[in-house]
């Protein structure tokens, strides 16, 4: 039975890819930190095999205990992440640092620990979950955007590096999406939660799903998010960070 890995299953996109990769017959390890949700979804999950793995990323070592208890599977899915909304410089410290924790180096670790038996078996696959975000700068959401460029540059290099080893990599972008993370990120009153078209959370991991299995190295849901994605590579940067700016700000 072929085996994935999910980060940040509880809900939203993780939770709809752990309900694909269930249908396909897949076993599943999900990590969240409510052991309480995470038991409520294997039940849901059934006969799927499903071994739950309550732990906080943000944690010290939190990469290295996963691994252990789960020491090798065919495919990773990093989606496990959250935003902060606000000026930098008013932001409190420790929720920068968990962000940064969660959102780069818990990818950047599980993948590292993941990637040499993948390659070892000639064989897997690796979901990384950025964002539209990735492709401009993000005022008042300054780090998430950051964080999400990174994770689209890092998936981009690697997926380079891989080639021919029957290994893949992907970046799946998704624009505005419905899922918990804009009541935690407290971004649901900007413009760009009220007025842009939001996409639903089972269509983004579909579209996931499917660009992963293909091998593509980016996949980014939405013909208006594709476009968006392209224009803001041929704009000057000095509008681009205006205008995101301008969606990010509440009405």
């Amino acid at each position: 039975m072929p085996s994935a890995l999910i980060t940040g299953a509880s809900g939203g996109i993780g939770l709809e890819l752990a309900r694909i990769f269930a249908r396909q017959g897949y076993g599943l390890a999900l990590v969240a930190r409510s052991r309480e949700r995470l038991e409520q979804i294997a039940a849901e999950l059934k006969p799927a095999s499903v071994h739950v793995v309550p732990l906080d990323l943000t944690g010290s070592g939190a990469a290295q205990e996963v691994q252990h208890e789960i020491p090798s599977v065919d495919v990773l899915v990093n989606n496990a992440g959250y935003g902060v909304y606000g000026k930098f410089a008013a932001s409190p410290l420790d929720d920068d640092l968990g962000l940064m924790q969660l959102n780069m180096a818990a990818l950047v670790a599980l993948t590292r620990l993941y990637l040499p038996g993948m390659i070892a078996a000639r064989s897997g696959k690796i979901l990384n979950v950025a964002s539209t975000a990735a492709f401009q700068p993000g005022p008042l959401m300054a780090l998430y955007y950051a964080s999400k460029a990174f994770v689209l540059s890092f998936s981009e290099a690697i997926a380079n590096e891989l080639e021919g080893t029957g290994v893949t990599v992907t970046a799946l972008c998704p624009g505005p999406t419905a899922t918990g993370f804009q009541e935690r990120a407290h971004v649901e009153k900007s413009r760009l939660f009220r007025y842009m078209k939001v996409m639903d959370a089972r269509r983004v991991a579909e579209i996931g799903y499917r660009g992963l299995m293909a091998g593509k190295t980016v996949v980014i849901p939405g013909v208006m998010n594709k476009l968006l994605a392209q224009s803001v590579r041929v704009s000057p940067r000095k509008m681009v960070t205006k205008i995101a700016r301008m969606v990010q700000e509440e009405v």
